[in-house]
């Protein structure tokens, strides 16, 4: 065995150094990282820790502040992770109330806050108080009436301009890695994947401003997925606070994947769900140390949210409802008819949307960017306004849907005939004929279904930030509440059919329309992220339900099953794909029956593998080497005859070890010998002094023979995070396969592009 310090380049790392020289063990932008690398820096720097802890008690407090870093790190990214989401909360409500009116008595107060304060207000017309002013009272002292509404319909389309123009200038301008969701990025980015700035502190200030500025602006889009991405900012500007997370990129990706939990938990006010959205959905590896610690993160966030209680509902969430009546056998059949639908529906919008964004990127109106945001912007406020469902927010929306109808309730839906002589509980009424209400708001629901299905697919993937999850809901609560008021009304109407008489007595409260809005949701936002576990978890922690996971359940496994009969990937994946970002998917599977050998690189007609001779080349010769060619690594070998594999030496390491040895090592010049052996080689008496790079030479890289099967090379790749392995015969090198070969042969496989993988 091999000295883990000469493996894997940790310690000193040239002979003549006493040091590190500096940026070594870093990597390029659009690289992949070394896992086992990494990993094993790790075990050799807690190694040290642990010996030098016997030495002092200094080095003995040094090593517990070592082993706290990690937790320290989770309770401030959980700090801010909440505290960021209660002011975007905070500032989303304002500003989409601002788009309708304004507070007289305080402008910074939203229209719910300023009539909190009055005390002009009764229940009855608890949205209105002489405070609070829409625009065309402000401006031309009307209420009703054509112009006033004609007004008040030009403010509302302005305002929404305003914001949205805002918004796609900020990111265009500051960070343009601001926009979009988030989540396929991170997901690549676990992976091992850098992307430089994607992280960093101009992302992070300009997503939360714009964040708050294009859901105000009536967009068809969420602030879920992008507060993935705000928290995970966060997680990656506290880790590089801390050597032990900066100086090391595979410890960095075990906070982030604890920061997307955190994303999760104040998104939905469900720490829970965050955490086991982060294991299933967004993370490549995932220890149980980081499970621990996700759940620690999790928790701080949604209690920091909790304690701002930015919809003074004492909740975490704007949509928390509780239902009080049981659901019957006889409705798992709607509930799975919902999940089909969510699934149609998942797979129409991949399709879709990944249609139009490739037609974004392929043709001129990717130029336009901010033409594109306004014009989408434009026929959205344009189309939205006159639908009382679509002008408010869409939470709120799903918040009315989501709801029960209770005895105090005043909404169109909830307009029912009621029995003169009821003496009821107010919880308990029960099941009665539709009014004209209902009537008029399922129309209207019908129209704002049909809005919402098609604006989705042309607003998610502009140049401004864009969550999917609540659009997605929106659709699956509106089919679902159609649905529940149809089964409520049909229960009512004919009682006495077989499948209603055993449950569904006259009089009683049979049917929940609302809870048929929650499992439509849950159906649709599965069927478009193909998420299951965490889905229903997160459902059931929105609702406080524990008695609707069931319904939820069939829902969301009957919407994955049916939208991965159309195609096996969820959106992230599909904008993974579309971006072409080098990401191994752990649930995909390779069966075709390819060898190594097929895959490798040369091929046949290519010119030779380029390597490097243990003691026989120059620092010119490498350095010519270098420049000719744009490999990652090169492979060391005895000699160029023989080919026996002696070891892998990374390009920036090659190029930092040689400019370094110039600069401080007397006697190298561009005649010396290079040499990877122990002892030097046998050189004449006037010749140069040579250049000894052992200690960046990994003597244990990755190999594979010719004739391994690339079922177990793809699984070997995907298991232990590689960059690059190679293949040999014997001992003797055959030739390389880089994670981009593996990606093109599978996209080859599958009747793609091959070239659609743009990154190394």
């Amino acid at each position: 065995m091999v000295n883990a310090g000469d493996m894997n380049g940790s310690g000193n790392l040239m002979d003549f150094l006493d040091e590190p020289f500096p940026d070594v063990g870093t990597y390029e932008d659009f690289h992949t990282i070394d896992w086992l690398r990494e990993k094993s820096r790790d075990t050799d720097r807690h190694r040290k820790i642990t010996n030098k802890s016997k030495e002092s008690i200094w080095e003995f407090i040094k090593s517990l502040l070592d082993a706290w870093s990690g937790w320290v790190v989770m309770l401030l990214i959980g700090l801010l992770a909440g505290t960021l989401a209660g002011v975007i909360d905070l500032a989303v409500d304002w500003m989409t109330d601002l788009k309708e009116g304004v507070c007289l008595s305080a402008f910074w107060y939203s229209h719910e806050q300023c009539c909190w304060t009055s005390n002009e207000t009764t229940f009855d017309d608890r949205d209105k108080c002489p405070q609070w002013q829409k625009w065309s009272e402000l401006l031309v002292h009307q209420s009703e009436g054509a112009s006033a509404y004609i007004l008040n319909y030009f403010l509302y389309i302005l305002w929404a301009l305003l914001f949205a123009f805002l918004a796609v200038s900020l990111v265009r301008v500051f960070a343009p890695y601001a926009c979009g969701s988030g989540i396929p990025e991170i997901k690549t980015i676990l992976s091992g994947f850098i992307i430089r700035g994607y992280l960093g502190k101009w992302t992070l200030l300009i997503k939360t401003v714009t964040l708050v500025l294009v859901v105000s602006s009536g967009l068809s889009l969420g602030k879920e997925g992008p507060l993935v991405h705000v928290a995970c900012c966060c997680g990656n500007f506290f880790s590089s606070l801390f050597s032990k997370y900066s100086k090391n990129e595979g410890k960095r990706r075990e906070v982030l994947s604890a920061a997307a939990a955190a994303g999760v938990s104040v998104a939905f006010g469900a720490p829970i769900g965050g955490v086991l959205f982060s294991l299933e959905e967004v993370s490549y590896y995932f220890p149980l140390k980081t499970l621990w610690r996700s759940f620690f993160a999790a928790l701080v966030a949604a209690f920091t949210l909790r304690s701002i209680n930015p919809f003074g509902n004492s909740r975490l969430v704007l949509f928390y409802v509780e239902y009080h009546t049981p659901w019957y056998m006889a409705e798992l059949f709607p509930f799975i008819l919902l999940g089909v639908f969510g699934g149609l529906w998942g797979t129409l919008f991949i399709r879709c949307n990944i249609a139009w964004c490739r037609r974004r990127k392929t043709t001129r109106l990717g130029k336009y960017p901010v033409l594109e945001v306004i014009a989408v912007t434009a026929i959205t406020a344009i189309i939205a306004y006159p639908n009382p469902y679509t002008r408010r927010s869409t939470s709120e929306l799903i918040s009315e849907l989501f709801n029960d109808c209770g005895a105090l309730e005043s909404s169109q839906l909830c307009d029912y005939i009621n029995d003169p002589n009821m003496t009821r509980p107010v919880d308990d009424i029960p099941d009665r004929p539709a009014g004209f209400g209902v009537y008029t708001a399922m129309w209207q629901l019908a129209l704002a279904l049909i809005f919402k299905i098609i604006i989705t697919i042309f607003t998610f993937g502009m140049k401004i930030p864009s969550g999917l999850f609540i659009p997605s809901m929106a659709v699956g609560a509106i089919a679902g509440r159609i649905v529940g008021i149809g089964v409520e009304q049909l229960a009512y109407h004919h009682h006495d059919w077989i499948i209603f008489r055993n449950w569904c007595r006259p009089g009683a409260d049979c049917v929940t329309p609302g809870l048929y809005a929650m499992v439509g949701a849950a159906a649709c936002l599965g069927g478009v992220t193909r998420m299951t576990v965490s889905l229903v978890v997160i459902m059931f922690e929105l609702t406080g339900g524990l008695e609707y996971i069931v319904p939820l359940m069939a829902a969301a496994v009957t919407s994955k099953w049916v939208a991965d009969a159309f195609g096996k990937e969820g959106i992230y994946e599909a904008h993974i794909h579309l971006n072409g970002y080098p990401f191994l998917d752990v649930k995909e599977e390779f069966t075709h029956r390819t060898l190594a050998t097929d895959v490798m690189r040369p091929r046949r007609g290519e010119p030779p593998l380029s390597v490097l001779s243990q003691d026989s080349m120059t620092v010119e010769d490498v350095e010519t080497l270098i420049k000719e060619t744009d490999y990652n690594g090169f492979p060391v070998v005895v000699s160029k005859d023989s080919e026996r594999l002696i070891g892998f030496a990374q390009r920036r390491e090659l190029i930092l070890a040689i400019k370094n040895a110039r600069q401080r090592q007397d006697g190298v010049v561009s005649n010396s010998i290079v040499y990877f052996t122990e002892d030097p080689p046998e050189l004449p008496a006037n010749s140069p002094h040579p250049l000894k790079l052992r200690r960046i030479l990994n003597l244990s890289p990755f190999t594979v023979t010719d004739h391994t099967p690339m079922e177990t090379v793809v699984d070997i790749f995907r298991k232990l995070g590689l960059r690059q392995c190679l293949v040999t015969r014997s001992g003797r090198l055959l030739g390389i396969i880089t994670k981009k070969d593996v990606l093109r042969h599978m996209a080859q496989m599958a009747n793609q592009d091959p070239e659609s993988i743009m990154f190394n």
